[in-house]
């Protein structure tokens, strides 16, 4: 009975060990299952294109030109998200203060944004602006009228900051919100300032709830960043329509820019698969 008992908890390890390892290999199996269907999908999906006589001749030679507008793509991508993190940041706290002007404010600008089409911000931060510009050139204020007239680039980056930081705004606030208000009141019973609950208590542990999040944006932002091709800025779907239009290539062109689309989506996911992995070991210590 002795060794027995001595030998129970070995048995009870090593069984543990070999349920972790089965769970393992289940996985990698269905892993391999998944991957085989997308295999199969892809293949069908070449076969029923090249019915309809697509030239994947014509589609190989060209792919280095979407790639040239994938930079372009990611630059305006996350310059843009970075921007609309700091408003939502900014927009969040006004919207959960006590000040009735801020919360106005911030109300304002996310029912505003959320409102109208990107497509219309585009055009009136673009084509609208430099009018305004004009008008104040023409008033005896050239120096504040310049700063109205924004490149393509910019004017995309503005648009997509403004936008996606109104509906980042109420996934800022949401995460702000789900921190315990007891929290809040122990840290002021210390003796804390409302800046230093924020930045030592609430947002450290909001962050880790926001994240997600943030990260589904950036990759919708990557895609709904093909709206400024229409400024003539040269990311993916301006360089696909332009040849598209140039050879009358119009599926060979604009299914290498989905292509394109879909493979910065996938690696967008898995960096933040791992970013979220990292973040919640570190919240495990």
């Amino acid at each position: 009975m002795a060794s027995e008992s001595l030998t129970q908890p070995d048995l009870n390890q090593e069984m543990g060990i070999a349920l972790v390892a089965l769970q393992r290999r289940n996985k990698i199996i269905q892993q391999i299952k998944i991957a085989g269907v997308w295999v199969a999908l892809v293949a069908v999906l070449t076969g029923g294109l090249l019915l309809i006589r697509i030239e994947p001749g014509y589609m190989l030679q060209h792919y280095n030109i979407i790639l040239q507008g994938a930079w372009t793509t990611i630059y305006v991508s996350f310059v843009s998200i970075l921007i609309a993190t700091a408003i939502a940041l900014m927009g969040s706290i006004a919207r959960l203060s006590s000040s009735a002007v801020a919360q106005g404010i911030s109300g304002f600008y996310v029912s505003l944004l959320r409102g109208t089409p990107l497509l219309i911000q585009i055009y009136v931060i673009y084509l609208g602006l430099p009018q305004i510009g004009q008008q104040l050139t023409e008033s005896g204020f050239p120096t504040i009228g310049r700063m109205f007239i924004l490149d393509a680039i910019p004017a995309g980056i503005l648009a997509l900051s403004l936008n996606y930081g109104a509906y980042m705004t109420e996934i800022f606030r949401a995460g702000l919100q789900s921190i315990s208000h007891g929290q809040r009141e122990a840290a002021i019973a210390l003796g804390m300032t409302q800046w230093q609950v924020m930045r030592r208590v609430i947002l450290p542990q909001a962050i880790r709830i926001i994240i997600p999040d943030v990260g589904n944006q950036f990759i919708a932002m990557q895609k709904d960043s093909a709206l400024v091709s229409v400024m003539g800025v040269w990311e993916i779907t301006y360089l696909a329509n332009r040849y598209a239009r140039r050879d009358s290539k119009y599926m060979e062109m604009f299914l290498v820019a989905a292509a394109a689309y879909w493979i910065l989506t996938i690696i967008s996911s898995w960096l933040q698969g791992r970013l979220e992995k990292r973040m919640a070991k570190a919240y495990e210590r």
